[in-house]
């Protein structure tokens, strides 16, 4: 994997969006060209356009992130990338055309786009369709030796077996004398020299899945094997980073504090992060305005009770907040107490149903946001009485309140919606890997893949 701005993405991701930029901009200028040609026009020097092909493929690239072309269902079916492809092009050419409609633009003509979407889709089909072959097989994945044959080998064995999966396991070595769970692990007995047996089976990586270091490290074979120029990774550090979670059931206080991490140069990233939250919040409030106010007669056409409804929940620090949404529940939804949601609540009205589907009743917390209360990205915040609940039964739980709720997040974007103990524990290693490794990069990459759960109601509930 590649790490870009502490933010690790697959090779075969990174080699297929470098190729798409590319023919995206091949494609745009056979369009200028076509139209230029079909009108008598001279099509100028290539080198003019250059600026302009890179503004039409980085736009269309940003859509098909969004729309999650490059996730790992579409890495692995044809046909799941070739519709989401459709849908990316045509929102990319929908915005391209609208920013040249309203600053008057004379780059981005219909004809030329209508041209380069048609050479678009089948350029991008095509280059999926020649590279689809090679980015599944070894040739793009690390080549990895497991050191240990208990659970822990066993759970990496599991991932390595995903089709998605970035690496290949070339062997396991069992470290002690207990019984392997992955039969197929050597005895470490029976190798003479573990430095030259991972040469020769030309290991890009080794990672420890020992069970119990204690007394039971290889130092020195690690040390000569780090020597060589193989990467040695812990057990922990190698799933944060295959998984883009922190995993629960192997971290422990000791590896959240001495790995990378919640930086302390996060000052300048805080201070753009308001700066985007101010000027974000305000635009959506004013172009969403019309929409929260129409949703709001006819919620409250719908059922008895206000429009809107506020209710505390825990922000930055613990400190407690209160948030604004358009209800989407009868009024009497907790006169038992607070509850989880569930699949088909009850509970929802008919306006709510589709409000909570397609995030309308969201849009009221932009006011949270332009308060400070809340930023556009960051862990979901709960309410008092979950959020006690939670950090008596899972650790690290009050981690996720060191940086500000967010509208939409990490977890939010990986993790269907849950609404039980074991969901939010799943959405935590979500939450502490964003605390962990937040930067405006992820931001970025999180409010752009938002579009895919607003368009698909991925998680909605």
């Amino acid at each position: 994997m590649i790490r870009l701005f502490k933010h690790y993405i697959p090779h075969a991701v990174v080699l297929l969006c470098f190729v798409d930029l590319v023919l995206l901009m091949l494609a745009n200028e056979v369009s200028w060209r076509l139209r230029a040609e079909q009108i008598g026009m001279d099509p100028g020097d290539v080198v003019q356009r250059f600026g302009v092909h890179a503004a039409f493929a980085g736009v269309i690239v940003m859509a098909m992130v969004a729309v999650g072309v490059y996730g790992a269902d579409a890495l692995r079916s044809m046909r799941f990338a070739a519709a989401r492809l459709l849908v990316a092009v045509s929102l990319g050419i929908i915005a391209l055309s609208f920013v040249d409609f309203l600053f008057a633009g004379q780059h981005f003509w219909r004809s030329t786009l209508a041209y380069a979407m048609a050479f678009a889709i089948f350029l991008l089909i095509a280059n999926r369709l020649l590279l689809s072959g090679l980015l599944g097989t070894s040739a793009f994945r690390r080549r990895v030796l497991v050191l240990g044959a208990g659970d822990r080998a066993q759970r990496l064995y599991q991932l390595a077996e995903r089709p998605e999966s970035g690496f290949a396991i070339v062997g396991y070595i069992a470290m002690s004398e207990a019984p392997p769970v992955v039969e197929e692990a050597i005895a470490r007995s029976a190798i003479h020299d573990l430095t030259r047996f991972v040469g020769n089976l030309g290991v890009s990586e080794v990672v420890l899945a020992l069970e119990e270091r204690r007394n039971a490290l290889p130092l020195k074979d690690l040390l000569r094997i780090k020597t060589t120029g193989v990467h040695v990774n812990e057990f922990s550090s190698f799933l944060e980073r295959e998984t883009g979670r922190v995993d629960l059931d192997t971290v422990n206080p000791s590896w959240l504090i001495f790995s990378d991490g919640f930086s302390s140069g996060r000052m300048f990233s805080s201070a753009a992060k308001r700066v985007f939250d101010v000027f974000a919040s305000a635009l959506l409030l004013v172009l969403t305005g019309p929409v929260i106010l129409l949703f709001a007669l006819i919620v409250k056409i719908d059922s008895r009770g206000p429009a809107f409804y506020r209710q505390p929940r825990v922000g930055l620090f613990g400190e407690p907040f209160d948030v604004i949404k358009l209800r989407s529940m009868r009024t009497d939804a907790e006169a038992n107490g607070a509850q989880w949601a569930e699949k088909d609540d009850p509970r929802v009205t008919r306006v709510g149903r589709f409000i909570r589907k397609v995030r309308i009743d969201e849009l009221p917390q932009a006011w949270s946001v332009l308060k400070g209360e809340m930023s556009f990205v960051g862990p979901r915040p709960e309410r008092p009485q979950f959020v006690a609940d939670l950090e008596g039964q899972l650790r690290y739980y009050a981690e996720r309140h060191m940086v500000k709720p967010g509208i939409t997040g990490w977890a939010q974007i990986n993790y269907p919606y849950g609404a039980s103990i074991e969901d939010s524990r799943h959405k935590l290693e979500y939450d502490l890997y964003y605390a962990k490794n937040y930067t405006p990069f992820l931001d970025f990459l999180i409010i752009l893949q938002t579009l895919r759960v607003v368009l698909w109601s991925e998680g909605a509930r």
